[in-house]
């Protein structure tokens, strides 16, 4: 397997980091693109799938958000086998510029959308169960088509960089096209570093910082809530259903966080080491920039367990798809087993809503469709 090294000078101090790519990614990045695509397509699809087979009157408020976090997933997963063909063939980009423009804006919609999917679960979660009764309004139909036709136009306003920036152009003399972020035609000579880590760092915040931090809080009086409710002076049925609930929402916040923090961190750490507000290191930059695609990976794994942790974890959805695996419709005990959850999941013990039942060029081997 070929090593491709190169050298390139970043900021004043002149340092030069020599770039060795690490020997598994040209196999293991494509493979592992291609199984998150698989993945991705039929858990998401099937997720769709059960949303919208079980008819307008049978759907919860959440359950707006899981069909358009699906539909974010699905079309995030969707643009995988065109950056697995470029890893295969050595980052190089044969689709020429209009493609890698729009798979590049794709991916960043869908990424922002799939954020703010997440958020606005998290929100309906806590307006169903910590304020059921006084938001009512809050949680109807038109609200939730307003607000997700909201959280799509902002996704697709915060990934407006990607489409004006995003060109394919061969970087060296080896023929070799790279898909990346040009600079070029909007800073100022000298300032392309900048608006790379000032990219960078927005996309962080409004993409994972704020979001995730919205999450939590919500989860935080959702605990307290369930706890309250469920607590030892409560004698109905409460050790059981406090401590499913508690799990669902521990592993949904945890499991956002622990497949993107590493990307946004090393992003942050990244940037931060090109401005020259961290100490510089020339081996922690090498290694970082060898690290980045992984940490991508890593956070493309968040679309393949969005449909097991936001819909197979909820027992409504199991049930809704093992029917429909089955080709069979759920009978009479499974039909009051699901409203039995409907209510559970709605609410801590209060009433269910009403019809619930960069200036400088990264070196080509390593760019990557989340950089900027």
């Amino acid at each position: 397997m070929e090593e491709v090294t190169d050298a390139y000078a970043y900021g004043d101090n002149q340092s030069e980091c020599e770039y060795a790519e690490w020997g598994p990614s040209p196999a293991l990045l494509p493979a592992i693109y291609l199984l998150v695509f698989l993945l991705g397509t039929a858990g998401n699809g099937l997720v769709l799938w059960t949303v919208f087979k079980g008819g307008r009157e049978r759907r919860r408020s959440a359950d707006t958000f899981i069909a358009n976090l699906a539909a974010a997933d699905l079309a995030f997963v969707a643009t995988l086998p065109l950056w697995a063909a470029y890893a295969c063939l050595g980052y190089h980009w044969p689709f020429g510029t209009a493609a890698c423009k729009v798979s590049s804006y794709l991916v960043f919609v869908n990424m922002y959308a799939s954020v703010f999917c997440l958020t606005g679960l998290s929100f309906d979660r806590y307006l169903a169960i910590v304020r059921p009764m006084a938001t009512a309004k809050l949680r109807s139909r038109v609200s939730g088509l307003v607000a997700t036709a909201a959280l799509w136009a902002l996704a697709a306003l915060l990934a407006l960089p990607a489409m004006v920036l995003r060109r394919a152009a061969a970087l060296a003399g080896d023929g070799k096209v790279t898909c990346y972020m040009d600079y070029a035609g909007v800073a100022a000579p000298g300032a392309e570093a900048a608006w790379e880590v000032g990219l960078g760092l927005s996309s962080t915040a409004l993409g994972f910082a704020v979001p995730f931090g919205v999450m939590l809080t919500c989860y935080f009086f959702i605990a307290r809530t369930v706890a309250s409710h469920f607590g030892p002076e409560r004698g109905e049925g409460g050790p059981r259903e406090r401590r499913r609930l508690l799990t669902i929402i521990v592993v949904l916040v945890a499991t956002f966080g622990a497949c993107w923090l590493p990307f946004h961190l090393v992003k942050t750490v990244y940037g931060l080491m090109d401005l020259e507000v961290l100490p510089w290191s020339c081996g922690l930059h090498a290694f970082l920039h060898n690290l980045h695609p992984y940490c991508t990976c890593v956070a493309y794994g968040n679309s393949c367990l969005n449909p097991f942790l936001y819909a197979f974890l909820d027992p409504r959805f199991r049930r809704a798809c093992g029917a429909l695996l089955c080709c069979r419709r759920p009978g009479p005990a499974a039909a009051a087993a699901a409203a039995a959850d409907r209510s559970a999941s709605y609410s801590s013990g209060a009433k269910a809503p009403a019809g619930a039942a960069g200036g400088k060029p990264e070196p080509a081997t390593q760019e990557t469709l989340f950089r900027g």
